[in-house]
């Protein structure tokens, strides 16, 4: 193992008041923070290159770890894998401390221990986040920090990242409108007697041309209700849906959009599509900044529970930005673990979120819109606000 100091050339790119404050309510002395999301953000975008698609070497793990210790940015460090030091040359990190492990998980934990027992001053609560640390090494913070008492500090790390920056906003608005555009190129490079599988190959492709990670593809054709990658074969007149993510420089582009096969959409689809957009229009209409983070839901659930299609309409918003389900929570609901804490607390211009209609038709098929919109002053922005209709695949 290897520990240098770094030059704290590089700003702290994240307002550390806010996160203090935060951490005062939750009663927390420090963080030790452990996955790659919120160190991304911590580290103003950073994201090592050789563990972006995996986690495993070895019998061990790539775990990055950040120790913030609050209204004390300069006591923070950063331990890294080996092949790190390379982007602490580069001046890629801006903590005073940073350590390099050449070993796993149990190692680099180790290291920031170490780090965190040769501070001065009192650290009576630590935050971890334990749905990112593995067992291992939050063994090794127990055993030797045995007079400190370590909690989930997963919360203040959410909150800290709730209201995106506008350069943060501007990379979901790319996220968002190039995968709507790899949809679009999808959709025009259908063919009959394709399959699902075919299908998911060229979105990925387009959207590795677009400089998107891709990162799933939820699709649906015919009257089949099944969204999973599979030998299906499309047929003239099948409706599409395609409901993808694709990662643009860490950020996510969440969107569903609907196509038809080499037809044109009968009245009942129209009115179909029409039906779910006017949903989605009436979710969004209550997003500004003020607002009640539960209006969104009102909003539909209202319109919904007149609609002649309640037995098979669902309807769900949430948070976007470095994850899915992300800040703001609105609505305890559905099947995520977590509860609404945004319903009844007003949105913050700069929050992102996700409004999302879908139709189980029992004979027509899947019907879907998702659409992700930011919080203004004065209303709601689209982000990849485009096809929203019936698009004419294949064509």
């Amino acid at each position: 193992m290897e520990q240098v100091q770094s030059a704290n050339a590089k700003a702290i790119p994240f307002d550390t008041a806010k996160l203090d404050g935060l951490m005062d309510e939750a009663d927390l002395d420090a963080l030790v923070v452990t996955s790659k999301h919120n160190i991304q953000y911590l580290l103003g975008g950073y994201r090592f290159f050789f563990f972006d698609y995996m986690d495993a070497i070895g019998v061990s793990r790539y775990l990055p770890v950040l120790f913030y210790q609050k209204g004390k940015p300069e006591n923070s460090a950063y331990v890294g894998y080996r092949l790190e030091t390379h982007e602490r040359e580069l001046g890629k990190f801006w903590p005073p401390a940073v350590k390099t492990s050449s070993s796993g998980s149990t190692d680099a934990m180790l290291l920031a221990v170490d780090h965190i027992r040769h501070l001065n001053g009192n650290i009576r609560r630590i935050g971890i986040e334990a749905a990112f640390l593995p067992t291992d090494a939050e063994k090794v913070l127990r055993q030797n920090l045995g007079n400190t008492e370590i909690v989930d500090g997963y919360f203040p790390l959410e909150r800290l990242r709730a209201v995106k920056t506008p350069r943060e906003l501007a990379l979901l608005r790319e996220a968002s409108e190039r995968v709507v555009a790899s949809m679009q190129a999808t959709f025009a490079r259908c063919r009959p007697g394709m399959t699902k599988i075919e299908v998911v190959d060229i979105l990925r492709k387009q959207e590795v041309e677009r400089d998107l990670t891709f990162e799933y593809c939820l699709g649906t054709a015919g009257t089949s209700l099944n969204r999973a990658p599979s030998e299906q074969k499309l047929q003239i007149g099948d409706i599409m849906s395609i409901d993808s993510g694709g990662n643009y420089r860490g950020y996510i582009g969440d969107l569903c959009r609907m196509g038809i096969l080499g037809a044109e959409p009968d009245s009942e689809l129209v009115d179909l599509l029409a039906h779910v957009d006017e949903i989605q229009q009436k979710a969004r209409k209550p997003i500004k900044a003020g607002a009640l983070g539960g209006e969104i839901y009102a909003a539909a659930e209202g319109m919904i529970g007149k609609s002649p299609h309640l037995p098979y309409m669902e309807f769900l918003a949430h948070g976007m930005g470095l994850i899915s389900h992300e800040a703001p929570r609105l609505s305890t609901k559905g099947n995520m673990n977590y509860t609404g804490y945004d319903a009844d607390r007003p949105l913050e211009a700069g929050m992102v979120v996700s409004i999302e209609t879908t139709m189980k038709h029992p004979r027509r098929g899947f019907v879907k819109l998702e659409d992700t919109v930011a919080v203004t002053k004065d209303g709601g922005e689209g982000f990849g606000d485009t096809g929203r209709g019936w698009t004419r695949a294949g064509v």
